[in-house]
């Protein structure tokens, strides 16, 4: 299949690129570069280095044709959006309304949207499934979920198939723990190099972490499965942060002690995606227990570090 995939210098999506190579899929990224890094870049995949937003991106698709977009490419810091709903809005929304409009004119076959749990808001009960009202506590919720609507609007109007993911607290090796990481990129960063971890709040809040290899098998079983469809991406399990630090230091052999802070706005406490319908409809599963995937995680960050010290 001719693929494109939006954001593939990023961290999900370089591992959904080398996936997709790996499977002899001919495929192209395109990725400004804001956030992606030039080493995840599959050295088999063509590269264009563009914004979503900018129109010369019309030319990727008169070149590569592509029969199968995942898109990934986003502004994805929830504080940056507090900070700039504009830029996240231009990027969230107009930048995937672009990305539809060229679909429809160069008659893309299927498009696999990377949604987030941010879109749900506050749960009612746990855990939350796919029919749970909508009320997103941040402008990034908003901004990935507005383009649900329009995916599924365009299905409607010009036939295009679509599948629809609303990850959970994705981590694992290539998240950059800077600006847009998520907490256990955050907290590894701060733990080999002897830095104190800050958790804000009092520790007790839950996450739904997934390990990355795992999104990158929903994703992969999305390109022929779920259509029309939108799924929940988790493990469907709650681990606290104060229990995520526990784990990692043992992993690590020390004993980081955390400094509290006050609680971030749009934080929610508590949160657990119901993975039944994934489970069922893209006969995919989670294989990785969040001990699994921080141990790769772990050991691969700290094998690094070592490298680094012993070539000073």
């Amino acid at each position: 299949m001719r693929i494109l995939v939006t954001g593939g210098a990023g961290f999900i999506a370089s591992h959904l690129t080398d996936a997709l190579v790996e499977l002899g899929h001919e495929v192209a990224i395109v990725d400004n570069m804001s956030s992606g890094k030039k080493e995840f870049i599959n050295w088999k995949a063509d590269f264009y280095k563009l914004d979503i937003t900018d129109q010369t991106l019309e030319r990727v698709f008169q070149e590569k044709k592509p029969q199968i977009i995942y898109h990934h490419a986003a502004q994805i810091d929830v504080q940056h959006s507090l900070r700039d709903p504009v830029h996240d809005a231009n990027v969230n929304i107009l930048g995937t309304i672009a990305i539809l409009e060229l679909s429809r004119k160069y008659g893309v076959q299927k498009i696999i949207y990377a949604s987030s749990a941010a879109v749900y808001g506050p749960p009612d009960a746990l855990p939350v499934d796919e029919s749970h009202p909508v009320r997103p506590l941040s402008y990034y919720g908003i901004s990935k979920h507005t383009p649900e609507h329009y995916i599924q609007a365009y299905a409607n109007l010009y036939g295009l198939d679509y599948t629809i993911l609303r990850y959970a607290n994705a981590y694992g090796i290539r998240q950059d723990p800077k600006g847009e990481g998520g907490v256990i990129s955050i907290f590894l960063d701060k733990l080999l190099n002897g830095q104190t971890a800050v958790i804000y709040g009092d520790g007790e809040q839950t996450r739904d972490f997934v390990y990355v290899k795992d999104i990158v098998a929903a994703n992969i079983a999305a390109m022929t499965r779920g259509s029309r469809g939108l799924f929940n991406i988790s493990r469907n399990e709650q681990t606290s942060v104060n229990e995520l630090l526990s784990i990692m230091n043992e992993i690590l052999g020390i004993n980081a002690i955390p400094r509290y802070a006050p609680e971030r706005p749009a934080d929610i406490v508590h949160s657990r995606l119901n993975n039944e319908a994934a489970i069922r409809e893209l006969l995919w599963k989670p294989e990785f227990s969040v001990r699994q995937g921080l141990l790769e995680t772990c050991t691969y960050y700290a094998a690094q570090k070592t490298q680094q010290v012993s070539s000073l």
